[in-house]
């Protein structure tokens, strides 16, 4: 579920004006599910998909440690790809289908 959620996510955010640069990047133990442009902003995004409500909603998984995973392994793709002088900001793409309908949210700038 997680992948086609990501997906879904991904096309929606290219609809938005969002440049995707990667999916899938991993560092200091952590992955980040989708990196972007937002405009000159860059964009690390989590992506969250949930077929029901009985776990909550798709962004509150997105707990302080998930938060500061994300945030160091942002921080190594920055100074990799020599963009930390970019603005950065880190958002949520909430997927559910409560009932029939997928719904789906971006949250900027999450956390």
């Amino acid at each position: 579920m997680g992948a086609k959620g990501e997906r879904i996510a991904v096309r929606r955010l290219r609809l938005r004006g969002y440049r995707i640069l990667t999916r899938n990047y991993r560092a200091a133990g952590a992955e980040i599910d989708a990196v972007g442009l937002d405009g000159h902003t860059l964009v690390f995004i989590e992506v969250k998909t949930r077929l029901s409500g009985t776990a909550g909603a798709p962004e509150e998984s997105v707990n302080r440690l998930k938060q500061n995973h994300i945030r160091r392994a942002a921080a190594i793709y920055a100074r990799a790809h020599r963009m930390e002088h970019r603005p950065m900001r880190f958002d949520v793409v909430a997927i559910s289908r409560p009932k029939w309908r997928w719904r789906l949210d971006i949250i900027k700038d999450a956390f």
